[in-house]
């Protein structure tokens, strides 16, 4: 019965986890800028449960002020959950990064989420529930070469999460990050994984979301087993890290 808005979500795990989550019941409204993309994919999710869909840039506060609205008049005039999904993947050796593909992955991956929490926490707030869901990446707490600029923002959303949890917590807001390894989506074409990064299914992630959704935890690692492993990489000397990174097959992407 609640009302749920995904950003980025007419394909992978943002699609999938709109599938998970009209199954249980939930009304959804799904936001991207590929806007033929989202059509379909709002065509596709239609026999699963009550959806729209609309264009969404979440770089841009109007766009994504715009698509709150819709949603909210989608929804009963509110939104009880929003799921920061969209984002973008650059990766390679740090100085070949363009100054394009430097701004596209902080506006995206971290304003755009800047700008879902600022938008909706108000109304959440004044309403004394709600919840918000930032997808991240484990990235965000095991950084490798190859991928500095990426993790540099999903650090920023792990951080900023982990922040707004305890602050928006008395007033009986949730926020959560939930941090996928690779995932077999169109996100991550071009790479190679080996070891420890064999990729999830986006199933997988639309899973804990739902999990997060029923029993709210600030931070969920998928999968779960891998939290540790990048928890304890912080507390280790540069060799130690390193050569567990060998190890892994995470020494470079």
């Amino acid at each position: 019965g609640r009302t749920i808005a995904i950003t980025g979500a007419a394909r992978g795990i943002g699609f999938a986890t709109a599938e998970a989550l009209l199954r249980r019941g939930a009304r959804v409204v799904i936001g991207d800028r590929d806007v033929a993309l989202e059509e379909s994919a709002v065509a596709r999710l239609g026999n699963s449960g009550p959806v729209s869909g609309y264009p969404l840039d979440v770089t841009d506060p109007e766009s994504f002020a715009t698509f709150l609205d819709k949603a909210r008049a989608d929804g009963g005039g509110h939104i009880d959950v929003l799921i920061n999904n969209a984002g973008v993947m650059p990766v390679g050796p740090f100085l070949d990064h363009t100054e394009a593909a430097i701004r596209s992955a902080i506006e995206v991956n971290f304003y755009g989420v800047l700008n879902g929490c600022r938008l909706v926490l108000p109304e959440m707030v004044n309403r004394r529930r709600g919840h918000i869901v930032n997808i991240a990446s484990l990235a965000g707490m095991l950084a490798v070469p190859g991928q500095a600029l990426y993790a540099g923002t999903k650090f920023a959303i792990v951080g900023l999460s982990t922040a707004l949890a305890d602050e928006f917590a008395p007033q009986g807001v949730f926020i959560s990050c939930v941090m996928p390894t690779f995932t077999n989506t169109e996100l991550i074409s071009g790479t190679s994984t080996g070891g420890m990064t064999k990729p999830v299914e986006p199933e997988d992630i639309a899973a804990a979301v739902v999990r997060t959704l029923e029993k709210p935890k600030t931070t969920v690692s998928v999968p779960y087993s891998l939290r540790f492993v990048a928890a304890a990489t912080a507390f280790l000397p540069p060799k130690g890290r390193r050569w567990l990174s060998d190890k892994m097959g995470t020494a470079r992407v």
